[in-house]
């Protein structure tokens, strides 16, 4: 039991560091535990081009065409086209075809809900862009004005729309085919080459997402997720790679590949690419420039005579982390929505939380009834633990008092502890151990709380409006910029009488230490989104009840 009070200590004091350096961060103090990094050097551009264009690792790099076009000077030359659908607004620059912007129409903005979320953008600190074109020789590429043919630019009738870009450049023809679905997310991309040149080529289409490195506005200090690429291959399967890899020159070397799919991951929502046309290709992450950072694909078109044509065609994808829509886009591309290492578990809790909600139509009673599911699943388990804790409690008098006539004596004490242990018949780790085994399960299903965009601007009632963000019934605390909410003040009492029925330490210092935990741990939830402390509440006072009943039977049954 000893054992079990040191683990609890040095478990509390980490968590206290780990308070204070989150805290600190917050409030916009610099990190404690970690320096600051130094100012990152430019990438020196690549050898005989443009660095913003990728270049195929098993060949010299070629002469980039859209060298001569400096990075500031591309935004001011082309036209923006906007395009709408019922789900998305797209605004496309004829200088590159490049995607400049992406709205998700039925998504609000964290900071402003009159305003949908952004995806793609440029301008005011923030890069996030997805571009392509031709590499292999002085060809088309998103340094290359393009003209946009007529058409349609949202989606009021049909089922898809289509907008189309053509280039030309030393006799080589590029279309970019952009088209639209209702009720997609994914979009289209064809890129056409016609050889006009009078000799044979050999281009190779690229597609790359473009993201600066800056962390999002309204990112929480107190718990993490990923912002960063992904690649995917049947072959290595699904790997996230952070933007502090790829300036360490850490990011795994360019795969070549016939199958698989790159992303830019963050909170809630990605963006893809997947290649449709057969043949191998490449996927790559890289360094573009002093916090600028891209993930691609390069796919070789082979060589195509005077005269002829080819095409290379792929899918984009471009919205939130909706696990329905990921996985029919591609190959386990619902991996992005990043459930940790325990994903293997959290998929069928996400599964099961979904069928609820599809019979409930509210995410908190769907938090409420998954819950109170786990826990009856566990309920043998959790009964075991608490009869020990129950026994412990009963012959706690009798540990304080061998502590107190053998405190001078550790040895003996220890042998008269382990004495009481067995005539009383408790195992001291009696009590941790059905714990230990659910731990798993109680990790996986904060990750989906965590992870699911679902939440995200879900009400449940009252004053709950958006289960994604912390609860703020009282209001922001002035001086502190910290939300009062109801329900965490709720967990730090029900942490409180949980504390209260379990048995009391026989060291006082270790008493006290157990008493304050609540309230130190409760500070962390009024920062934490709502869903979160929805379920800690829930399954508090579910324990509480269970843990009470056992109690009283233990003391009636010793009486």
């Amino acid at each position: 039991m000893d054992i079990k009070r040191t683990v609890l200590l040095v478990v509390f004091s980490l968590s206290l560091l780990m308070l204070w350096e989150n805290w600190n961060r917050y409030n916009g103090g610099p990190s404690l535990l970690s320096p600051e990094q130094p100012a990152q050097q430019a990438a020196a551009p690549q050898p005989g081009g443009d660095a913003s264009l990728p270049q195929p690792s098993t060949t010299p790099p070629a002469t980039a065409s859209g060298a001569e076009v400096p990075a500031g000077a591309a935004a001011e030359q082309g036209e923006r086209i906007a395009v709408t659908t019922d789900l998305l607004r797209i605004e496309i620059s004829t200088m590159g075809g490049e995607i400049v912007r992406a709205e998700l129409l039925k998504h609000k903005d964290s900071a402003d809900d009159s305003k949908p979320v952004v995806l793609f953008e440029t301008g005011a600190g923030r890069t996030y862009v997805g571009q392509s074109g031709l590499i292999g020789g002085q060809f088309p590429n998103h340094r290359t004005l393009f003209t946009a043919r007529d058409g349609a630019r949202a989606l009021e009738t049909g089922d898809s729309l289509e907008l189309v870009l053509d280039a030309v450049q030393n006799g080589v023809k590029l279309t970019k085919t952009y088209t639209f679905r209702r009720g997609q997310y994914e979009i289209g991309l064809k890129h056409a080459v016609t050889n006009d040149s009078g000799a044979a080529i050999t281009p190779s289409v690229y597609v790359q997402l473009v993201r600066d490195g800056s962390k999002l506005q309204g990112d929480s200090a107190f718990y993490s997720t990923f912002t960063g690429p992904a690649l995917y291959t049947d072959a290595d399967k699904f790997r996230k790679v952070s933007f502090e890899d790829i300036d360490k020159a850490k990011n795994p070397s360019a795969a070549r590949t016939t199958d698989g799919w790159i992303a830019m991951v963050q909170h809630y929502f990605v963006s893809a690419f997947v290649p449709l046309s057969k043949g191998s290709h490449e996927l790559f992450t890289r360094r573009i420039d002093q916090n600028l950072y891209a993930v691609g694909a390069i796919m070789p078109m082979g060589e195509i005579a005077p005269g002829a044509s080819a095409a290379q065609e792929g899918k984009l994808f471009a919205g939130p982390q909706e696990s329905a829509k990921l996985e029919q886009f591609a190959t386990d591309f619902d991996l992005v929505k990043d459930y940790g290492w325990l994903t293997i578990i959290a998929k069928p809790i996400f599964w099961l939380m979904d069928q609820i909600h599809k019979l409930l139509g509210n995410w908190g009673w769907t938090i409420i009834v998954l819950t109170i599911l786990i826990k009856l699943a566990f309920f043998p388990l959790s009964a075991a633990s608490y009869r020990s804790m129950a026994k412990m409690k009963l012959v706690t008098p009798k540990m304080t008092a061998i502590r107190e006539r053998h405190k001078d004596n550790p040895q003996q004490m220890n042998a008269a502890m382990m004495e009481l242990y067995k005539t009383e018949k408790i195992n001291p780790l009696g009590g941790c151990l059905p714990i230990v085994v659910q731990i798993p399960v109680f990790i996986a299903l904060y990750w989906v709380l965590l992870a699911s965009v679902e939440m995200r601007h879900a009400p449940w009632l009252g004053w709950i409006h958006d289960l994604s963000a912390p609860d703020d019934l009282f209001g922001i605390l002035p001086g502190v910029n910290m939300p009062i909410g109801l329900l965490p003040i709720i967990m730090a009492a029900s942490m409180y009488v949980q504390t209260k029925l379990n048995p009391t330490p026989p060291d006082p210092i270790q008493a006290k230490i157990m008493l304050f935990m609540p309230l130190l741990f409760s500070f962390m939830f009024f920062f934490f989104p709502s869903g979160l402390v929805l379920y800690w509440v829930v399954n508090n006072i579910l324990s509480i009840a269970q843990q009470w009943v056992i109690t009283k039977q233990s003391e009636r049954a010793k009486a």
